[in-house]
């Protein structure tokens, strides 16, 4: 680890002495903050295990409900029941916060929801067709929530990567260095006040010493 190069003086000292404390305080924010996203971040993860497990669900049985339009009509009537236009719709974006963290919520706004979503005809199609459009449709906000959920995870997983590395940098860098450099500078200090009380015994010594002399002289 390098060392801080400081000159060894009360004012070095005693901004060191700010450092120290303003890096303490901010590693302690920093590991709250830390805490509290991962503590949002397994919320999120349980959710999007949940979401995800009702969205395969429902998308198995959309799919078991294809299996029995596609044997319940011809090809070509299956084909041209679902090539036919669908209603439009429009998918939004909002922005929220968590923990400062910008994430996004998605929405879907579709017009013509008459028939269930269906835009097809009834005459010449299914019940099982009829099902199972409807089913991806019901599906299709459990499927944004997934996507909006997964996101966030990525998102929060990838600032907690970053506070970490803060943390850490703070924890094993930089606050070992402020302490050692403020080490040195007392030690160093003590040492020149040790150095001048000496100095001062000694002349004090001297004097003592001059007077000694000059009172015998005089005698």
């Amino acid at each position: 680890m390098a060392e801080l190069n400081v000159n060894p003086t009360r004012m070095e000292l005693k901004k060191l002495k700010l450092r120290l404390a303003t890096a303490r305080r901010g590693h302690k924010l920093l590991k709250d903050k830390r805490d509290e996203m991962m503590r949002q971040f397994m919320e999120t993860v349980r959710e999007v295990g949940a979401l995800r497990k009702s969205v395969e669900e429902s998308i198995e049985r959309v799919n078991a409900d294809f299996t029995l339009a596609s044997a319940a009509m011809s090809p070509k009537m299956l084909e041209e029941a679902l090539m036919l236009p669908v209603s439009p719709g429009e998918l939004f974006i909002k922005f929220g916060s968590v923990m400062n963290i910008s994430v996004p919520s998605y929405g879907y706004d579709r017009e013509g929801r008459d028939a269930g979503g269906l835009n097809y005809g009834f005459a010449f199609t299914s019940g099982e067709l009829d099902a199972a459009v409807r089913r991806m449709v019901s599906i299709l906000p459990d499927m944004l929530r997934l996507a909006e959920r997964e996101k966030t995870v990525q998102m929060l997983a990838d600032e907690i990567e970053k506070t970490r590395r803060r943390v850490n940098a703070l924890e094993y860098i930089m606050i070992p260095r402020y302490e050692a450099a403020i080490k040195r500078i007392v030690m160093k200090l003590d040492e020149n006040e040790r150095s001048n009380t000496t100095r001062l015994m000694k002349v004090k010594d001297m004097m003592l010493e001059r007077e000694i002399l000059k009172r015998r002289s005089l005698n």
